[in-house]
């Protein structure tokens, strides 16, 4: 959608400039959300930020598209964990091939105790987690995100907040995310 005039971008009455002020408005207000959120799943902020700032650039390349989608936030979560798969994935074939591992560094954060203890859920509630409690993405767009059903985030949610809960010591999950 264009900034200025209100009309989405593959009309006659969008300029270039209006498309690209709705980019720059949409990317200032999500960037920072999508790289702490990249950082807690995946455990490495220098991966997290090259994977978010690729799948910006490719949300530009493509604004006509992804602005009219549901969630161009949602859409660009997930270019961005694929883009941090394939980081990885080509990082584990050079570490067997030059014989050597590294271990990317815990994400660290305000609330130390919980987000150790996110780091060591399993990845599918990890990004949930992340990308719920993080991000503010409701669950439909943490769904649309990780390809899975809503239900399946729930139920991820539910079972994320339990585990958190037993290695927290809290009574129940729902005070352990509130107090992240």
């Amino acid at each position: 959608m264009c900034a200025e005039t209100g009309v989405t971008s593959m009309d006659a009455d969008c300029t270039p400039e209006d498309t690209e002020d709705s980019f720059a408005a949409w990317y200032r207000a999500e960037y920072h959300s999508l790289v702490r959120t990249l950082i807690v799943v995946i455990g490495d902020a220098d991966v997290a930020t090259d994977s978010a700032s690729e799948a910006f650039v490719r949300a530009l390349q493509r604004w006509d598209r992804v602005s009219q989608m549901a969630s161009p936030t949602a859409w660009t979560y997930t270019v961005a964990l694929n883009v941090a798969r394939r980081t990885f994935r080509r990082a584990r074939l050079e570490a067997v091939v030059l014989r050597r591992r590294s271990v990317p560094p815990p994400v660290r954060d305000d609330s130390l105790e919980v987000w150790d203890a996110v780091q060591h859920l399993p990845l599918r509630q990890r990004t949930a987690v992340a990308l719920h409690y993080l991000s503010d993405l409701s669950q439909r767009d943490v769904a649309a995100a990780m390809g899975v059903a809503e239900g399946t985030v729930a139920a991820t949610l539910h079972d994320a907040r339990r585990n958190l809960a037993a290695t927290l010591g809290q009574p129940s999950g729902k005070e352990v995310m509130e107090h992240g």
